[in-house]
């Protein structure tokens, strides 16, 4: 199987700012914990503080769509709910 890597950015809505920033220290750590997880990264873009650059790659299709999974009903998934998602996912 091959790996899968999810790349691009979400755009933050300026009023949930705080609570997703806070929110990510617990997201970024569970997901280094998930089995799978080769790489994670979402960084706050230096030229617009409303923009996280994110970065992810997975062992195989079966682990990134247990993350997927587990995102959409975590705390980050609620936290999330208005965040605008611009990604590109490769296989």
């Amino acid at each position: 199987m091959s790996k899968v890597t999810l790349k691009g950015y979400i755009l933050v809505p300026e009023s949930e700012l705080e609570l997703v920033q806070n929110e990510l220290v617990n997201h970024r750590r569970l997901t280094l914990e998930e089995e799978g997880c080769n790489m994670f990264s979402v960084i706050q873009s230096s030229e617009n503080f409303l923009r996280f650059d994110v970065y992810e790659e997975f062992a195989d299709k079966a682990s990134f769509e247990q993350h997927q999974k587990r995102v959409k009903n975590s705390h980050w998934g609620k936290v999330t709910v208005n965040v605008e998602r611009h990604y590109e996912i490769f296989e």
